[in-house]
């Protein structure tokens, strides 16, 4: 491991998913998970949003080796679950390389690209048009 690897005793991780980025430390650990300074449970009270943010530590077995320290903003509540996600995969990468055709098979360093298509000029949305009448 090299020392740009792991700074000040954290692996770091960014995730974004739509409008949602995610900045994750990882630190050695018991488990704890704090999103902006809250515990897990209080910001993401819907289980799979969890689900999503665990999921990664869950499939590396590592669930219980790291303590979470995850800074997210933008988007909306699950597309931060998703973005959190990706950010704890980049940063286990840092953790053990050997880690990274699992999590890539699993999909967990894929970046989702898909956004919101923009409202084009003279329509009601982005492919919506405005209401035609004949008379």
């Amino acid at each position: 491991m090299s020392a740009e690897d792991k700074t000040g005793g954290y692996y770091w991780g960014t995730g974004r998913r739509k409008t949602a980025t995610a900045r994750v430390r990882l630190r050695p650990g018991q488990g704890a998970i704090q999103v902006n300074g809250k515990p897990l449970e209080k910001f993401f009270p819907r289980e799979c949003d969890q689900s999503a943010v665990t999921s990664a530590l869950r499939f590396a077995k590592l669930a219980t080796a790291f303590d979470v320290f995850a800074n997210v903003n933008g988007g909306g509540i699950t597309g931060q679950a998703e973005a959190i996600r990706m950010g704890i995969s980049r940063a286990l990468l840092l953790y053990d390389r050997n880690l990274e055709k699992a999590l890539r098979d699993e999909g967990f360093l894929t970046r989702d690209s898909r956004m919101v298509e923009r409202k084009k000029y003279g329509q009601a949305g982005a492919r919506r048009r405005f209401q035609f009448s004949k008379r």
